[in-house]
């Protein structure tokens, strides 16, 4: 399908464009009082992202009230080690939780992986669909998976966490493990991402959040050959590689097989730039938008100026849900009220 509005598209490829885009990470989310009304009227956020139709729906919702330049499927990362055969729960107000984790060789046979694994997350594939035929063209669609380390870390974690001690140990202590169940993460999130570009996204976002509570090392040794797999394994659409914290990795970001580079709040354009030559994504401080109007006006002016050029508008991170939506609202219309010199 023809896209109406492909600034986002374009920008990735690194063409010169008319103005910067934008969208923000968890733009479908509490922020919006529509998806706050719906979220209240089900059994829980698995639900959500399980239905087809209801996940679609709010995929759309931030399209509609914010105006951004690209939609993002409304999902969760820890779908893989659910298809691998590791279910979650979302605790209210605590996060993921993993009643069984990973302790052994023995379990780490016992998962599924590839596309067998992929293959169980036809409801996603369903929802990109519904969603794509919604949006008609309006902006392009956005796919997303976790990194292998992240989902790692929860696989072992077993939750969210400060230090994913425990995930780093197993780092430490079972490295020939570690790889084989990297590896097997790898492989599922290849055949899951194949298949999102083949439902129809126009773009690939990989998240590992957890990158920054590694070692320069730990990350060259358990991150970065995951990552650079799975970038090299997605044809067909732009790949953005968002690895937070990783400030000490751009120049083995820069190798990496992708178009997009997005950065945390942590990483100063100017920083960013002598590093690496790709296009950036993001870097702005979520917190920023707790400001006033006119303070979020100037520092996503400047953030747009910093970057001068090649720069998809977005935050550090994701969006909080306590964050004033008319300050969204403004960050959202100063970007697209910008524009790039001739």
């Amino acid at each position: 399908m023809k896209l109406k509005n492909d600034l986002l598209i374009r920008t990735a490829l690194g063409e010169d464009v008319e103005r910067p885009p934008v969208w923000l990470m968890r733009q479908a989310g509490r922020i919006l009082p529509q998806y706050r009304a719906l979220r209240g009227s089900l059994s829980g956020f698995k639900e959500l992202v399980e239905t087809p139709a209801l996940a679609a729906e709010v995929t759309i919702q931030p399209v509609d009230e914010l105006d951004v330049d690209a939609a993002i499927i409304f999902s969760d990362i820890l779908v893989i080690p659910e298809a691998m055969g590791l279910t979650y729960e979302m605790v209210e107000k605590k996060g993921p939780l993993f009643p069984k984790t990973i302790e052994s060789e023995k379990d780490i046979v016992a998962l599924i992986s590839g596309a067998d694994a992929a293959a169980e997350l036809k409801y996603v594939y369903d929802a990109i669909q519904i969603t794509v035929k919604e949006l008609d063209g309006r902006v392009p669609l956005i796919g997303f998976a976790g990194a292998p380390w992240t989902i790692f870390a929860y696989m072992i974690e077993g939750s969210g966490s400060k230090t994913f001690s425990k995930a780093k140990r197993f780092l430490y202590q079972h490295p020939e493990l570690s790889h084989q169940l990297l590896q097997k993460i790898t492989a599922t999130t290849i055949a899951y991402l194949q298949q999102k570009v083949a439902s129809g996204v126009s773009l690939v976002q990989i998240f590992d959040s957890w990158a920054g509570i590694l070692t320069p090392t730990l990350f060259r040794t358990f991150a970065l050959p995951y990552i650079k797999q799975i970038a090299a394994a997605i044809t067909g659409v732009p790949v953005t590689v968002f690895a937070k914290g990783a400030w000490f990795a751009l120049a083995e970001l820069e190798s990496i097989d992708c178009n997009v580079i997005g950065l945390d709040w942590g990483t100063s354009p100017d920083y960013a730039r002598k590093h690496i030559t790709k296009v950036f994504q993001g870097n702005l401080d979520p917190c920023q938008l707790y400001g006033t109007a006119k303070e979020v006006e100037l520092a996503a002016t400047k953030m747009v100026q910093d970057f001068g050029g090649k720069h998809i508008a977005n935050l550090g991170h994701g969006v909080y849900p306590d964050t004033p939506l008319d300050n969204v609202r403004v960050f959202v219309d100063t970007i697209k009220s910008l524009s790039y010199a001739s």
